[in-house]
């Protein structure tokens, strides 16, 4: 079976005032959860009742069950699943047994499988690199040599154009067009740690992606708010000016209950033709959060905080949090990544404020 799927077939602290939020008890004592003992989470369920206060240690099991499970049953790769663990569960530990066993199950898939058989997709060699360089930065701050590997090989993979070939499964917005593989290669190349851009063979890559981004604006204020995460590292692939606009229509989509809408960054179409979903959800809170966190919005922004306590008053009784399939009703598995992102969102902004650089 492949090491890399997605979707379908193939692909914290603060406490505003005025608005209370509660924190659960640490428990007495909590087994680690291992690929022996791992039991696979509920359905994602639109309906799944609130949690009736908030606890980041639901959060971090259904993360670490959702990841474990799915490397355990499928024996491969998500970008909404395991490889989003890999971006999330440092924040909150990386010594953790099952971090372990999730970030070398993705250096076996760049030192055993690629070796041997070479990747299935274009996309699971950047998805793979863009998480490691990621899990290195916010672990050791060193570049590991497999993670330097499945970066080499990306720009091998890499069109004539500058862009790739990306999985068009219909899953948006991560499996829908070759844009959201630029999108991320560009994050890749930036997060890496030790100054892996100076490199001879990232800087011929990042001047390729350059031009490529030129030619093909980002199809979705999704991607350009992952371009400027990646600018937010200093590898500038908006201008400035094009940075200050993303981040002023992102802060301009916060609903009225504080937090934002995955469908509103985008203009997909559900298979059904049905209207997209436009109420607050995990992914579009998260996700956006994170990102104007990484360009130097302040954690104290009124803002940021007013969509901290909508992802603390919105957790589900399992410890995620729920975003409908922007392509159809079922299982949802957009949610692993909208939990990931909303305990991205939420250790962001009790950092201190130096964690976060970029626009002031």
């Amino acid at each position: 079976m492949s090491r890399f799927c997605f979707p379908s077939v193939c692909l914290v602290g603060l406490l505003i005032s005025g608005n209370a939020v509660a924190f659960s008890a640490e428990p007495a004592k909590r087994e680690p959860v291992t690929l022996e003992n791992v039991q696979a989470p509920q359905p994602n369920q639109l309906d799944e009742p609130l949690a009736k206060e908030f606890s980041l240690d639901k959060a971090v099991d259904f993360l670490d069950s959702a990841a474990l499970n799915w490397q355990k049953q499928r024996q491969c790769f998500t970008c909404h699943t395991n490889y989003a663990f890999l971006y999330a569960r440092p924040l909150v530990s990386s010594t953790a047994p099952v971090h372990a066993t999730v970030r070398g199950f993705a250096e076996e898939l760049v030192e055993k499988r690629w070796v041997e058989k070479g990747p299935r997709w274009d996309a699971e060699v950047i998805a793979t690199a863009a998480a490691l360089a990621a899990n290195d930065a916010l672990t050791t701050g060193k570049l590991h040599p497999t993670t330097r590997q499945a970066l080499d090989k990306m720009w091998t993979l890499q069109r004539e154009n500058g862009g790739w070939t990306w999985l068009k499964c219909g899953w948006p917005p991560m499996e829908s067009d070759d844009h959201y593989g630029a999108c991320l290669a560009a994050v890749a190349v930036s997060v890496a740690p030790e100054n892996y851009r100076q490199t001879d063979v990232a800087k011929a890559g990042i001047a390729k992606l350059k031009e490529y981004l030129a030619k093909n604006p980002s199809p979705t204020l999704h991607h350009s708010a992952m371009l400027l995460w990646a600018s937010s590292y200093g590898t500038d692939f908006l201008t400035p000016e094009q940075q200050q606009a993303t981040r002023d229509k992102l802060i301009a989509l916060q609903q009225a209950d504080g937090g934002w809408s995955l469908p509103t960054l985008g203009d997909w179409k559900r298979d059904d033709k049905s209207p997209q979903s436009e109420v607050s959800d995990g992914y579009g809170t998260g996700f956006v959060i994170f990102v104007l966190r990484r360009t130097g919005l302040p954690a104290t922004d009124a803002r940021l905080q007013k969509g901290v306590v909508w992802l603390k008053n919105n957790q589900r009784e399992s410890g995620r949090w729920i975003t409908r399939s922007l392509k159809k009703d079922g299982h949802h598995f957009i949610s692993h990544a909208g939990t990931a992102f909303a305990i991205m969102a939420i250790k962001s902004c009790e950092a201190p404020a130096t964690a976060a650089v970029g626009m002031k």
